[in-house]
């Protein structure tokens, strides 16, 4: 039986021509052949559990202005894990709203969310 999506609310907030693909047990958010997002909700390493957004370092300041739940990945050891990637994470007092905040500027186009893959190449 196929794994439910977690956090199914954003797609009401996305364009219409996302890819969603589901692989290792996680959901991935495809548009205009770049991965966008990562959506995780898994019993073990719960610390990871949210929403994974992917930009880049240079970013991350401006973006976590607009959304100030987006932080970095704390490892279950309580190290952070210094990545390209933001995590909202799974259970943080204002997930809904800050989810859909990251949702409209992916619709609005922004460039500081997105990362072409060549998994994102193939669709």
């Amino acid at each position: 039986m196929p794994k439910a999506m977690p956090y199914d609310f954003i797609l009401d907030y996305l364009p219409r021509n996302i890819v969603v693909k589901q692989n290792f047990g996680m959901f991935y958010i495809y548009l205009n052949k770049k991965m966008m997002l990562i959506l995780r909700r898994a019993a073990g390493n719960q610390n990871m559990n949210g929403i994974w957004v992917t930009s880049s370092r240079q970013h991350h300041q401006s973006l976590q202005e607009e959304v100030p739940a987006l932080g970095d990945f704390v490892l279950d050891n309580g190290e952070t894990h210094d990545s390209d990637w933001r995590l909202l994470k799974d259970g943080h007092e204002d997930f809904e709203e800050e989810a859909i905040k990251i949702c409209e500027l992916i619709s609005q186009g922004d460039k500081r969310i997105g990362k072409e893959t060549k998994g994102g190449a193939m669709l």
